[in-house]
């Protein structure tokens, strides 16, 4: 396993930043996969009593590795994203008290503990912080070799944490590394698409980018009696410039995979044809399962990834990443399944033997039946039938494929300087501590312009607060 940032040439010339790519257009080449894992993500732990297990990432990596779906694709350790680059979407004082707060100090901190929302549902654990860069630097780096035509297809199954807002945590999300993604993905695209599949509402994403038309949000997700978050609403489309670019799908309980995709096919062919992204980014959380500890949908894994199969088939750069799912093997089998339809790869329905095998009995398959009977699909034909018509009159609202002005472009990460001053060089740095310090070669600015990352960063900051006009 290497770093993504060791990767040389990673500068592009000004006019091609957003490379034109349409939906349609076929590879004549293999697809090119990147694939992101940290092993210390297993080693985050929320509590005994938590849903939420990050070891599940490391469950559904032993299961690529036997399967060998790791040949098939290239393989990297992320870079843990600095301080700096949270800062980009996270208020500075946010990540701060992220980057210092443990538990052994946390009593000291009641105030902030309640303002940034942290506490049950987002504990404060050993770790916590080193964890957040861990995943949200696994979205950076896929972004970024995304950007720069190094890959085709990124994973980070790390990621996904929809839930996450500027200035607080909620969801067990900490930082939100989709959003951190998209606006790394907009340096080098004029129009980013952001798919969520997760049973909860990707409310973090959407109000990040609710008020700007160069992103849209799609989330199919369960919707009402009070279910976490309570947003989405299919009358919620965005605002200003924004307004019909938010389009949720609201589902009710029981949903199985021919219900979910009578839905989600028509939809996401209408909004790729209107909305033309140079990029994707596919949140494919794993709570929709059915059987999850938390949800209560009945997709099956197959029905699940037919979604990544379908959004795979545009040929559009794309970034896939985790999110929910509590229930661990169902988790794990889904996102090694899902992996190997992003390679094309077919798989045994016999699982290969890992250090996990034993959690995966008494059937030991890859396929195993998920529905829970005891949950009725609520979704009738007409409500269906009436959320898609909704959904396709919001987009016929659409300006088709709206335009974008060229502007600099920052660089990639802004990432702090090795600062030698401060260096013992009687101390020998970790190879993680070098990794983190190789800067990317850029080549693409004007000099008019002494900061491009400040240019780039604040009109994109203007623009999905709805206060960016041409000339500010």
């Amino acid at each position: 396993v290497t770093c993504a940032r060791t990767a040389p040439g990673l500068g592009l010339p000004l006019g091609l930043r957003f490379p034109c790519r349409l939906a349609c257009d076929t590879m004549t080449q293999k697809e090119r996969v990147s694939y992101f894992y940290d092993a210390d993500v297993g080693h985050a732990y929320y509590g005994p009593n938590h849903p939420m297990k990050p070891h599940r990432v490391c469950m559904a990596h032993h299961l690529i590795m036997g399967y060998g779906l790791h040949k098939k694709m290239e393989l990297f350790r992320p870079r843990p994203a600095a301080p700096v680059e949270l800062a980009q979407f996270h208020s500075e004082d946010y990540v701060e008290f992220l980057s210092k707060v443990t538990p052994d100090n946390q009593s000291e901190h009641v105030k902030q503990l309640q303002q940034f929302n942290l506490g049950s549902d987002c504990p404060v654990f050993d770790g916590l912080f080193e964890f957040c860069q861990s995943y949200t630097g696994g979205s950076l780096d896929g972004a970024v070799r995304l950007n720069h035509n190094l890959c085709d297809i990124a994973i980070n199954w790390a990621g996904g944490l929809h839930h996450a807002k500027k200035t607080e945590a909620s969801g067990f999300c900490y930082t939100n590394d989709l959003v951190l993604a998209i606006m790394e993905l907009l340096k080098y695209h004029a129009r980013v698409l952001y798919i969520d599949i997760d049973i909860h509402h990707g409310d973090g994403v959407e109000e990040a980018f609710y008020l700007t038309d160069r992103v849209m949000t799609v989330s199919f997700h369960k919707y009402g009696d009070m279910f976490f978050p309570g947003t989405g609403d299919i009358k919620d489309i965005g605002e200003k410039n924004g307004k019909y670019y938010s389009v949720n799908v609201p589902l009710k309980d029981g949903i199985d995979d021919s219900s979910f995709l009578r839905v989600f096919k028509p939809v996401m062919t209408k909004i790729m044809e209107v909305f033309q992204p140079g990029a994707v980014v596919l949140q494919c959380g794993a709570d929709s399962l059915g059987g999850d500890r938390l949800g209560c949908f009945n997709l099956s894994l197959d029905g699940h990834a037919e979604c990544v199969r379908f959004m795979k088939r545009y040929k559009v750069p794309l970034l896939v990443t985790g999110g929910g799912g509590y229930t661990k093997t169902s988790v794990a089998r889904c996102w090694a399944l899902e992996t190997a339809v992003l390679l094309n790869q077919d798989i045994s329905n016999v699982l290969p033997k890992t250090a996990y095998h034993e959690y995966f009995g008494p059937e030991y398959k890859l396929k195993v039946n998920l529905n829970n009977p005891q949950i009725e699909n609520a979704n009738a034909t007409k409500y269906l039938n009436n959320v898609k018509q909704q959904v396709l009159e919001q987009l016929k609202c659409l300006e088709h494929a709206p335009s974008v002005q060229m502007h600099e472009v920052p660089p990639d990460h802004l990432i702090p300087e090795l600062d030698d001053d401060l260096t013992n060089p009687d101390e020998r740095m970790s190879q993680m501590d070098l990794d983190r310090h190789i800067q990317p070669d850029v080549r693409c600015y004007c000099s008019q312009h002494p900061d491009p990352s400040a240019v780039f960063l604040t009109r994109l900051v203007l623009e999905m607060q709805g206060e960016y006009e041409d000339g500010i």
